[in-house]
């Protein structure tokens, strides 16, 4: 079976009571090795606030999964999950809710520890549960998120954030909908002077590429417009004549079923009904408001162009209610099944 990290994000927040729910997910057990990354004192406390029977048990090094499933072994009352101490103790008297360095510290940590033992082949995926920017920077991290410190580690420049739907009574399009983003964390007055030619034309390649990996034999990528009625002809703005239409058009030469630019606020619901598979949206919230609108606890982040398979849940760290135990791990449980269908059809098992 494929061996799943899953990344602690922030201690602060949430991640820690939806990581150990995934962890001892029985449907989820049944299809992969899950891993935790992170300190055992904070899944240990997770797993009491939650109600979760689980038995957190430390493990050397990442290469030490791969010497026995006897590491998952289970008795009636309890799962069994290893965990890859990959942060500094004093994360663990982080209080809830709050934006602590320390926090932010280890979630950099795990990250970059599970990302070296996935490009290793320790692992076949990672799972992260989220972390919080502001964290980040408190530790003296300049980084807008978890894409970027992949993307960084992966040592690529191409890459980009997607959130993908499955197939559902919701979303038609037989192989589900993903939507990827050309600019990511970024202020809506800089995204203009962000966008390009080659950069959106990169976009569609990793769209067009990802949705052949899940089975769709010839993706229909739409590009959306930037500006409202896609720029009504250049009355509200040229970014469509000038960069999009180039890109589109770039794409549909080299044999991508491509179109736009096409306004944003219909192409989505058209593309929800069916009539394409993928979406390139030019910024953050023109691709997330849609997704998760219709499906904020099914919707995947997927971080593309990498050598390794990320996966995450939609929603942030909730501080409002972290440290409760009642945070729900649907969208944790779904992003990890996405990542394990991904890791196989890579035929990156290891197990």
């Amino acid at each position: 079976m494929p061996v799943i990290a899953l990344t602690v994000g922030d201690a602060a927040g949430i991640g820690p009571e939806v990581l150990v729910r995934t962890a001892a997910s029985e449907e989820l057990r049944a299809i992969c090795r899950p891993v935790a990354v992170g300190h055992p004192k904070i899944f240990a406390r997770a797993a009491q606030l939650t109600g979760v029977s689980l038995d957190v048990v430390p493990v050397s090094g990442f290469d030490a999964l791969q010497t026995s499933d006897a590491l998952w072994s289970s008795n009636s009352d309890h799962s069994v999950l290893p965990c890859i101490v990959a942060c500094d103790d004093d994360v663990a008297d982080v209080p809830f809710g709050s934006i602590d360095k320390r926090a932010g510290q280890a979630a950099y940590d795990c990250l970059v520890a599970a990302t070296k033992a996935a490009l290793a082949g320790h692992i076949n995926a990672i799972t992260t549960a989220p972390l919080n920017k502001a964290a980040l920077r408190a530790a003296g991290l300049d980084y807008p998120g978890h894409t970027e410190i992949l993307g960084d580690v992966c040592g690529v420049n191409e890459f980009a954030m997607m959130l993908y739907l499955p197939q559902g009574d919701v979303i038609r399009s037989p192989r589900g909908l993903g939507v990827v983003h050309t600019t990511l964390h970024t202020s809506i007055r800089s995204v203009p002077d962000l966008l390009t030619v080659d950069g959106i034309a990169g976009r569609v390649r990793l769209m067009d590429s990802f949705m052949r990996r899940v089975g769709c034999e010839s993706p229909r990528v739409a590009v959306c417009a930037l500006n409202p009625h896609a720029g009504e002809d250049g009355l509200f703005g040229d970014e469509e004549a000038n960069l999009i239409a180039p890109a589109v058009e770039q794409c549909v030469a080299r044999g991508i079923n491509t179109t736009g630019p096409l306004p944003a606020d219909t192409l989505l619901r058209r593309a929800v009904g069916g009539e394409f598979d993928g979406i390139v949206a030019m910024y953050h919230d023109q691709g997330h408001i849609a997704l998760k609108l219709i499906g904020f606890d099914r919707a995947v982040n997927i971080t593309l162009g990498l050598p390794i398979v990320r996966t995450s849940p939609s929603h942030g760290t909730a501080f409002d209610i972290a440290g409760q135990g009642v945070a729900s791990a649907e969208g944790m449980i779904e992003a990890a099944k996405v990542a394990i269908q991904l890791s196989l059809s890579a035929g990156s098992s290891t197990r």
